[in-house]
């Protein structure tokens, strides 16, 4: 198992899981984060610390998008291992449905 950030976190990319996260497995993409599958420890700390509910585990259905999602731009992606600024609208955001039309494939700034 491993943990999957979905479609909540785009345009949101709160961080509040970069921080708490054991094994730096967050990479930053212009408006969302991905969990690089193969560095996750299957911790779950990571999960409860989204106020947007982003983080899921894998063994939910219906989330195979979302895993290749990850593992794709994890290895695209800079890794971030410290919580930066989001995004200045983030909470016009939250409450958001379907919001992959705004997904970004640009990476983030990193660290």
């Amino acid at each position: 198992m491993t943990y999957v950030v979905i479609e909540a976190c785009i345009k949101c990319k709160l961080m509040d899981c970069i921080e708490v996260c054991p094994v730096d497995c967050f990479y930053e993409g212009e408006n969302m984060l991905v969990i690089h599958p193969d560095e996750c420890i299957d911790c779950g700390v990571c999960e409860p610390e989204c106020p947007v509910e982003a983080i899921i585990p894998d063994t939910e259905s219906g989330l195979e998008k979302w895993l290749e999602l990850n593992a794709k731009y994890a290895e695209e992606w800079p890794n971030i291992t410290r919580k930066g600024t989001p995004p200045p609208d983030a909470d016009e955001w939250r409450e958001v449905a379907d919001k992959f039309q705004h997904f970004s494939a640009n990476p983030g700034k990193g660290e």
